[in-house]
């Protein structure tokens, strides 16, 4: 007898599949993720803090494997960990830096626009897919934006994401992604 984890059931062939048990494990709410990570730092002895933790939750959405692997390469890392390890060993944009490029874009600054998507992918080591899922999980936060204008920018992220997978070039996407929200203003 063994066990299999998965995220996706499909992946595993039908052979195999027919014999299994499957169970289906819903995401663990913030709060009792919270208290994992606290334990296994107290356990584990290590620095964290309440930024990191949040960090930690926001990356792993839910997913206590997730979870752990972050949290255990960032402690062989750190004794200490902050939010910026974190975020570094993620491989993730930081939700602030994504939503100063979406303000610098909608109040029609592309020019530093541009260079914040260029500096995001390039220090995170993000492929255009992974950061317009940030983006368009930013476009709630963007202020100077109505609903209707977030509403058609995450339109926009779909048909601009749609277009990378069909083998468009990510950055030319994400600027034209950027482009179309300097537009929405006007």
């Amino acid at each position: 007898r063994f066990i299999l984890s998965c995220n996706y059931s499909s992946k595993i062939i039908d052979p195999i599949q027919s014999r299994c048990a499957i169970f289906r494990f819903k995401p663990l709410e913030a709060k009792a993720m919270e208290h994992l990570v606290e334990s296994i730092a107290k356990g584990e002895r290590f620095k964290i803090d309440k930024d990191a933790i949040k960090a930690i939750l926001e990356v792993s959405d839910g997913d206590v494997r997730r979870m752990e692997n972050i949290l255990q390469a960032c402690a062989s890392n750190s004794e200490h960990i902050t939010e910026d390890v974190v975020f570094q060993i993620a491989s993730v944009a930081k939700p602030k830096e994504v939503g100063e490029m979406l303000t610098a874009a909608v109040k029609g600054d592309f020019p530093k626009a541009k260079d914040l998507l260029l500096k995001i992918m390039l220090d995170n080591g993000l492929s255009g897919l992974d950061l317009i899922k940030h983006v368009q999980q930013s476009t709630w936060q963007v202020k100077e934006l109505t609903d209707r204008q977030k509403l058609e920018l995450v339109k926009l992220c779909g048909e601009a994401e749609f277009r990378m997978v069909e083998g468009s070039d990510e950055v030319i996407q994400l600027e034209a992604l950027l482009a179309s929200a300097a537009l929405l203003q006007k």
